[in-house]
């Protein structure tokens, strides 16, 4: 306390001055120091938010990606198969139109003919006798063919007495049951319980015809066969 007494009034205002400018001067520093952190930390903390933002964008690309990936093969092949099925539905219907021509002609032209006619059904006929293989048989016809029927089962069973070695066969025509007078004809062979049949009728015929010939039909109309498969 002495020594203050002792200093002059200028000398303590310099004194006064030398604190005050060496405290300004901390806090100077220290401010610049909390600046510098501050400034430090902000960033940090941009560039951990930066990066996690980039992360999520990212993310949420790849899986709008993938969506709109999913969607997109989801849309070609619903349109592929709809083109698929238009297309194998144009086939269908020309290979039904196809068979039900084939069908009418057969119904309208099939016995038209009757020397034919009454050949086919000997052959028919014949057919059925070597499946049976007994002495008795019927056979089921349309109405209107009784009469080249039984010319045909007349001449079937001398023949099929010769290639059997003189074995004969009785053949009957059902009276009762007929075949459908709008049926394209031909007959059904039964044996003599009336419980085996062989179906030779021409609406039969066709129909394993449109199965059989189907890979061969395809073949030449479509240039495909039945185990191709249909491509995008």
């Amino acid at each position: 306390m002495s020594q203050i007494h002792a200093m002059s009034d200028d000398q303590v205002t310099t004194e006064l001055r030398k604190m005050t400018a060496f405290i300004r001067q901390e806090a100077l520093e220290k401010a610049r120091e909390i600046h510098f952190k501050a400034d430090e930390e902000f960033s940090i903390e941009k560039s951990k938010l930066v990066r996690q933002e980039t992360q999520r964008i990212d993310t949420e690309f790849t899986k709008k990606f993938k969506q709109a990936g999913m969607s997109q093969q989801i849309t070609k092949s619903t349109l592929a198969n709809k083109v698929r099925l238009r297309v194998l539905g144009a086939k269908q219907e020309l290979l039904d139109g196809l068979f039900e021509d084939a069908q009418k002609g057969l119904t309208e032209k099939g016995s038209k003919d009757q020397s034919k006619y009454e050949a086919m059904c000997k052959g028919l006929i014949l057919e059925g006798l070597y499946a049976l293989n007994e002495k008795k048989v019927t056979l089921k016809c349309r109405k209107k063919d009784d009469g080249v029927v039984k010319k045909a089962a007349e001449s079937a069973s001398k023949e099929y007495k010769d290639k059997m070695g003189g074995r004969d066969v009785e053949i009957a025509i059902d009276e009762k049951d007929r075949l459908p007078e709008g049926s394209a004809g031909g007959v059904i062979v039964l044996n003599g319980t009336g419980k085996i049949d062989i179906n030779n009728t021409l609406d039969e015929r066709l129909n394993l015809l449109s199965t059989d010939a189907l890979p061969s039909v395809r073949t030449t109309l479509f240039g495909e066969n039945k185990n191709r498969k249909f491509k995008d």
